[in-house]
């Protein structure tokens, strides 16, 4: 006899005896038989009322998207609700310091250098450090000493500083309207 069907024969003879052993008792056994009798009786009388109320409107801030890298604006929006009123907005502020440098860029990837650097010089910062470092920014086509000529003869061509402090005055104008708004705030929120 070969190994094959020797083992073969062993294999069978273990898996009859399993059978043998667990299987079969179990599928003799007399199945487990439960009986349950009930009887209930309900009576319910009930006298409701239902008040159906909506929820208040949703004020939902606007989705601006702005996810192109080659835009310079940034969305903004907000939303206020409370049980009588709901405002909601949204909207885009263009980024000039953005668009400046993009500007200056693609001029300079054409080749205009000096067109290039012109465009960052209207940006009052460019100007002071172009001026500092002894190579004011070019005007009218001229560079060098005779822009710094050009300047000193036009001083009213020079970019002004954007962010000029609040006066006192201004300030506490400023403080008033936001003082107001959160009063006004918080009476719609009651």
């Amino acid at each position: 006899m070969s190994n094959r069907l020797r083992n073969n024969l062993i294999a069978f003879l273990v898996v009859f005896a399993f059978w043998c052993i667990f299987v079969f008792p179990v599928m003799a056994a007399d199945p487990i038989v439960t009986q349950s009798t009930s009887t209930s009786t309900v009576s319910t009388t009930a006298d409701s009322t239902t008040t159906v109320r909506t929820n208040p409107p949703s004020a939902i801030s606007p989705s601006i998207n702005s996810s192109n890298s080659d835009l310079c604006v940034v969305g903004v929006s907000g939303a206020v609700q409370t049980q009588i009123l709901g405002i909601s907005s949204g909207l885009t502020v263009r980024d000039m310091n953005c668009e400046r440098l993009k500007l200056s860029k693609l001029l300079f990837d054409l080749g205009m250098k000096v067109s290039a650097v012109s465009i960052l010089c209207q940006d009052e910062r460019v100007f002071r450090s172009m001026k500092m470092s002894g190579t004011p920014c070019p005007i009218n086509g001229l560079i060098g000493e005779a822009a710094q000529a050009e300047w000193d003869l036009n001083p009213k061509l020079i970019p002004k500083p954007r962010d000029v402090p609040l006066n006192k005055g201004a300030w506490l104008e400023k403080l008033a309207n936001g003082l107001v708004a959160v009063v006004l705030m918080a009476l719609l929120a009651k």
